[in-house]
C-alpha cells in the first residue's frame, strides 16, 4: 500500500490571547522557533513604530484613514481599538495560508479572537488564553519590560481585569507560571489539534482503501 498522505489537511488559525504582560508574545515567538512551518499573522496598526520595528515584518503601519478603508473594503479578518490605536488582521494572506495547509499564529486580544471565531474561518480556529500566575506578578512583568511609563502601566493593569474575564470563551487556558512549562503545553495542544479526525481530510479515502484491501483478501 502507498504511504498515507498525512500532511494533506487544511491549516489551523491558532489564536493566542492574554492581558498585556502575561507572556503571549514570548510564547508565540517560542512556538514559531519550535516549528518554523508556522506562519505569523502580521497585524496592521495605526500606532507609530517602536525602535527596531519594520513595516511588513512586525506590523503593517497604516494611517487611520488607510486602516479605515481596509475595514470598509472587508479586507480585515478582525479589528479593534486598543489603548487608542487600531489593530487588525489582513484577510487575504491568512485565507491563502490556511487553504495551502499552513497553520497561522495570531497574537491578538480577546476582541480580535472573538471576531475570528465568529467569522467564516471559525471552523479552523484553535484558541488559547494565557493567564498570569498572579496580579502582582503581572504588574512586575509589565514594569520589567521597560517599554511604558507609570500611567500606561496603570492603564494596562485596569484593562487586564476585563480581558481576563473572557478566559472561558477559549478552547484552552494556560497559566504562565513558568515559561518553559507553558511552551511545552502549547506544543502539546498544537500537536493534538493537528491530529483531530475532522482536520484530516485524507482519512476518508485512506479508510476506503483499507476496506478495498479487506475485500481483495476475501477468498
Amino acid at each position: 500500500m502507498e504511504q498515507s498522505p498525512q500532511g494533506n489537511r487544511r491549516g489551523l488559525a491558532v489564536i493566542l490571547s492574554s492581558p498585556s504582560g502575561a507572556g503571549k508574545s514570548t510564547l508565540a515567538r517560542r512556538l514559531m522557533a519550535w516549528d518554523p512551518s508556522l506562519s505569523f499573522s502580521v497585524s496592521a496598526t495605526t500606532r507609530a513604530p517602536r525602535a527596531g520595528e519594520e513595516d511588513g515584518v512586525h506590523y503593517y503601519f497604516r494611517s487611520r484613514e488607510e486602516f479605515g478603508t481596509l475595514v470598509l473594503d472587508g479586507e480585515m479578518l478582525e479589528h479593534a481599538e486598543v489603548f487608542g490605536n487600531h489593530y487588525g488582521s489582513p484577510r487575504a494572506p491568512v485565507e491563502a495560508a490556511l487553504s495551502a495547509g499552513r497553520d497561522v499564529l495570531f497574537d491578538i486580544d480577546w476582541q480580535g479572537g472573538q471576531q475570528i471565531r465568529n467569522s467564516a474561518l471559525g471552523r479552523d480556529v484553535v484558541s488559547i488564553f494565557i493567564l498570569p500566575p498572579s496580579i502582582p506578578e503581572l504588574e512586575r512583568r509589565l514594569r520589567d519590560r521597560g517599554q511604558d511609563d507609570d500611567a500606561v502601566i496603570a492603564d494596562r493593569m485596569l484593562k487586564s481585569e476585563a480581558e481576563i474575564s473572557h478566559w472561558a470563551e477559549y478552547d484552552y487556558v494556560l497559566v504562565n507560571d513558568d515559561i518553559d512549562a507553558a511552551e511545552t503545553r502549547l506544543r502539546t495542544i498544537l500537536s493534538a489539534e493537528r491530529l483531530r479526525r475532522d482536520r484530516q481530510p485524507w482519512l476518508t479515502d485512506f479508510t476506503r482503501s483499507l476496506s478495498t484491501e479487506f475485500r481483495e483478501r476475501t477468498p
